[in-house]
């Protein structure tokens, strides 16, 4: 008969409750252990990194901008008066003189106000020239009756002075030489009479002329003034030599005096419209050398206007090109320029990253003395440049670093290069 043993159970129960503790405590040594081990560091293919070497020297601060050449000078083609198109005779981009006709005009009521001035300048020169008639006719008659009077007074004189004569030496009577004497004396003042009365009468003349000449020439100034109206309606001319650039009406359109026709420029005379973002706008002044690009050339100008007002995030800057414009520039032709701001002769930059803005601290990465490895350092950032930026603090000249946007590499302190 078996006897069974209390203390091997036992001993067996406590060494099997040993062995589980032991795993239990060397399965959490384990894990504790491997969740204290750092990361492997991501592997990242060179080729598809953008590198840059931290220098140190001359920095030309520049900030750049994208726009468009547009006209120094647009004349706008005004409507004269109220009108109706009816007829275009160009299309924009055409060349134009300053007497081209570029449209059409009408309007039935300055054709009709035109013709009643016409007919009432006609009416009043014809008056004119009837009241100067009557004048002319009026003046004459007092003319023949002065010379009259004078000549009677001439007569009277003559035998006044002979009835004198006669009566001192007693061949006449005094009653006699009395008598002429007075007679002459009346004649006399007849006669100044009759010369004011003929200068007044000249004088009324000449006013009543002047008057009515001057109702003429009222009437002819409307009348030139309806005529030149209804003239630059029916013939709208571009006003300069250029390029027809806008025509802003239809035919069968009804315009109001004053509005805007057609538009003029002169392709020759344009200047860079550039936008520049508010932030580096600041340092923009006038004067500034600049640099266009048209895509067909390289052009130098300089800074002649900033705009005060920001606009959706930008500034308006206008730039005079100093050089000619290559062949086939034009109004509304997208170019790109970029402004000197200052040249800052000793400072540590690098090449401008992709990520950061100026006055701002950073992670970037640097290149391991082997290159095959990088590991982020915070560099201080200073002023920035179109593709140069100066660095502050963090960085030493001759670093390489990683310029590239790394955003997806922002949980890692470290990668390696392959």
């Amino acid at each position: 008969m078996d006897i069974r043993r209390e203390d091997l159970v036992k001993k067996r129960r406590i060494r099997r409750i040993l062995y589980i503790v032991f795993g239990l405590l060397a399965v959490a040594s384990v894990t504790l252990a491997v969740s204290r081990l750092k990361p492997a560091p991501p592997s990242v293919d060179g080729a598809t990194l953008w590198p840059g070497t931290v220098e140190r020297g001359a920095m030309l601060l520049e900030v750049r901008g994208l726009g468009s050449l547009v006209p120094e000078d647009i004349l706008v083609v005004p409507a004269p008066t109220d009108g109706r198109v009816v007829r275009r005779l160009l299309l924009p981009g055409s060349p134009v003189k300053a007497d081209t006709v570029l449209m059409e005009l009408t309007d039935p009521q300055l054709e009709q106000s035109t013709l009643d001035a016409e007919w009432q300048l006609k009416a009043a020169e014809a008056e004119y020239n009837s009241i100067k008639a009557q004048l002319d006719s009026t003046l004459l008659d007092q003319k023949a009756h002065a010379a009259q009077v004078q000549s009677d007074f001439i007569k009277a004189q003559i035998n006044a002075d002979r009835d004198t004569e006669l009566a001192k030496r007693g061949l006449g009577s005094e009653l006699n030489a009395r008598e002429s004497k007075a007679e002459a004396e009346a004649l006399a003042t007849s006669n100044e009479i009759e010369k004011q009365r003929l200068a007044v009468s000249a004088a009324s003349a000449k006013a009543q002329l002047e008057e009515q000449q001057a109702k003429v020439e009222q009437l002819r100034a409307l009348y030139d003034l309806k005529k030149s109206q209804l003239e630059s309606l029916e013939h709208v001319r571009a006003g300069a030599d250029g390029v027809l650039q806008e025509l802003d009406v239809e035919v069968g359109q009804q315009v109001t005096a004053g509005t805007a026709l057609a538009k003029v420029v002169q392709p020759e005379h344009l200047k860079a419209q550039l936008k520049i973002p508010e932030t580096q706008a600041k340092d923009v002044l006038a004067n500034q050398k600049a640099q266009i690009d048209t895509r067909n050339g390289i052009i130098p100008g300089h800074v002649m206007r900033v705009d005060p007002s920001v606009v959706e995030g930008s500034v308006t800057v206008d730039v005079k090109l100093d050089a000619p414009l290559p062949q086939g520039a034009r109004p509304d032709l997208s170019v790109e320029g970029t402004i000197e701001i200052e040249n800052l002769p000793d400072v540590v930059f690098m090449g401008r990253p992709a990520f950061g803005q100026p006055n701002s601290t950073v992670g970037v990465f640097k290149y391991d003395p082997d290159g095959k490895g990088a590991t982020r350092v915070q560099v201080k950032l200073g002023r920035a440049s179109v593709n140069a930026v100066e660095i502050l603090s963090g960085l030493q000249p001759g670093d390489r670093v990683i310029l590239s946007d790394m955003s997806q590499w922002d949980a890692f302190n470290r990668i390696r290069v392959e």
